[in-house]
């Protein structure tokens, strides 16, 4: 497939086809709006790819959000694991399987193998708290939070990234915090006289959480002995990556209103921040973004890991270019990020090379958070699509709305968002979450047909 300068296709068929419904995928997030405007309602939805089984297909996680004292749902709030039957084909296994139900309001997700059995595990984040579902590989999960200790009782967790911050050869979890919440104190805003939600900074933030696996099932919380408890914002995305390449991973984590910070794993078990050293912290004009997805990759091809994340609208996504100086260039307007999602709230986004050129492009799903936007903008819209940009090479990302697919033209209320190979293709897929309502799965037709390979070197999480 070849691509114009506007991103028109010079070829049928589209890039991603939307196959939710012909997958059976028939599950909807419920995001317990109500009248009180708690912001927890604007977010939630975390997903994730993971082959639960071992039969060599990726299955898919959705995680549910919950009931507010004054949003309740009809039907009961429940998780959704869709194994993988193949040819494009799942069915819902989640209460088989002993994660549909949780006791509290879910957000994000982290899978891995935590115990090197084998066998893919879940952590689920959330408010009041978490939960760690460990794999007992024979389809089913066991809720092992509170033997764990992992439960991160009283916070609003909203991500989670699985690392080996001490490479003892097991993995490690941390915890991004929100901020302070209680439904029984509901804060009073208003857009033009109409009751909407409060700007986050009229929450205060948490600090950040670290869990250190002792290897017997069990963690122990080392959040202050590693120092991570001293960083208190509102954390929401977090990617683990060896930044300065010393074989040691260190973290990035984004935060909303609050400096990013770059945590450098210092090899004795806490880290330093040096997110305005490196020129990632703030924006140009010295102000902390609303920064909410976060993603690792080697945009730019020299070898070095870059950062992508995922802001408000007028602020733009974020594009940092890392060098070996461990500063960052900010080339967000340079690659024409900038102009792609200036009217923008986004949320996930991931590197992918959805055309296996041999350069990692860039997807993110958006969507705003106060229904009175539109009354008091023309330029920026309640419901958003998602953005599918293309990585030419030579630095600039161009916008496939037209080539990409029904789906990059329509509006959604896009939260999570995930990649992988669910029919082991060779193409990248993709899956988003909706707020309260239907995730959309979208197929790569053209990642497995392109002949454009190269030598590349890629980070992931």
């Amino acid at each position: 497939m070849l691509f114009g300068a506007n991103g028109s296709s010079a070829s049928s068929p589209k890039i991603f086809t939307d196959i939710t419904q012909q997958a059976g995928i028939q599950w909807q997030q419920f995001n317990g709006e109500s009248p009180d405007r708690f912001l927890i309602e604007t977010m939630g939805g975390g997903v994730a790819f993971l082959d639960f089984d071992g039969d060599g297909f990726q299955d898919i996680f959705f995680v549910n959000g919950g009931e507010t004292p004054h949003g309740k749902s009809p039907i009961p709030v429940r998780n959704a694991l869709y194994r993988n039957m193949g040819n494009r084909k799942f069915e819902n296994v989640a209460a088989k399987a002993g994660v549909d139900r949780v006791s509290f309001y879910g957000m994000g997700v982290a899978a891995a193998d935590y115990d090197n059995d084998g066998f893919p595990d879940l952590y689920v984040t959330g408010f009041p708290s978490s939960a760690l579902f460990h794999n007992d590989g024979h389809g089913t999960f066991s809720n092992v939070t509170d033997k764990a200790g992992v439960k991160n009782a009283g916070r609003w967790g909203a991500s989670a990234a699985w690392f080996d911050y001490d490479r003892d050869g097991l993995l490690d979890l941390a915890v991004t915090n929100y901020a302070q919440l209680s439904f029984e104190n509901a804060k009073t805003c208003e857009v033009n006289g109409v009751r909407s939600y409060c700007a986050q900074v009229e929450y205060k933030g948490e600090p950040l959480t670290l869990y250190h696996n002792n290897g017997d099932g069990t963690f122990t919380d080392v959040s202050a002995r590693s120092g991570l408890d001293k960083f208190v914002g509102r954390a929401l995305g977090v990617v683990a990556i060896d930044v300065n390449q010393d074989g040691w991973p260190d973290l990035f984590i984004a935060r909303d209103a609050s400096p990013n910070l770059l945590l450098i794993n210092k090899k004795d078990g806490t880290f330093e921040d040096i997110g305005f050293d490196a020129e990632v912290a703030y924006d140009s004009n010295g102000l902390a973004k609303s920064g909410m997805g976060v993603d690792a990759g080697d945009f730019d091809g020299d070898g070095i890991p870059d950062f992508a994340i995922t802001n408000f609208n007028d602020q733009y996504h974020s594009l940092f270019a890392g060098t070996s100086s461990l500063t960052y260039k900010d080339i967000t307007s340079a690659s024409h990020l900038a102009a792609a999602s200036k009217s923008y709230v986004g949320w996930g986004l991931k590197f992918l090379d959805f055309d296996n050129d041999g350069y990692l492009d860039l997807i993110a799903a958006n969507g705003h958070i106060n229904q009175a936007i539109e009354s008091t903008r023309l330029d920026v819209k309640y419901k958003e699509p998602p953005l599918l940009l293309r990585n030419n090479g030579r630095g600039i990302l161009e916008n496939l709305k037209e080539a990409a697919g029904p789906v990059f033209s329509t509006a959604y209320l896009g939260r999570g968002l995930a990649t992988g190979d669910f029919d082991n293709d060779g193409g990248p897929d993709v899956v988003f979450t909706v707020l309260n309502g239907p995730p959309v799965l979208l197929h790569n037709n053209v990642g497995n047909k392109m002949g454009h390979w190269r030598l590349k070197l890629s980070f992931v999480a």
